[in-house]
């Protein structure tokens, strides 16, 4: 049987991510998914998690300011590089149908996902 191991590509820790909690490549989130893997848990052990709040400023009128982006950086917990972002686009945590019946939406609360950029990591298999 393989399983694969995720490491971190600059200290080559175990980031200890497991292939049961990883969305499928072709699903879709908001955010996007290019040059990323994406996972529903993770151990939080194994990271050191950074709170991000940038505004990009975005003059269309008098009254409005910018986009406001709320996000956390997700780094290794041994050497602290930067290995991916959490987004708040996962899976609704509500199997309501949404907003005025739209389906799910911002307002409808989601899951986190923990979108680890592939260039990051080191992805190996091994067998047993």
């Amino acid at each position: 049987m393989a399983f694969t191991i995720y490491t971190c590509k600059e200290c080559g820790s175990d980031l200890n991510l497991n292939p049961n909690d990883m969305f499928p490549p072709d699903f879709y989130f908001e955010a996007g998914n290019k040059g990323t893997i994406s996972f529903a848990a993770v151990d939080a052990e194994r990271f050191r998690f950074e709170k991000e709040d940038k505004i990009r400023p975005f003059f269309e009128t008098l009254d409005y300011w910018g986009i406001q982006r709320k996000r956390t950086k997700i780094k290794c917990n041994s050497c602290g590089h930067l290995v991916g972002y959490i987004y708040d686009d996962g899976p609704p945590l509500t199997g309501g149908i949404g907003q005025y019946g739209f389906g799910p939406s911002q307002v409808v609360p989601r899951a986190p996902r923990y979108r680890f950029k592939t260039k990051f990591l080191l992805i190996s298999s091994q067998t047993t």
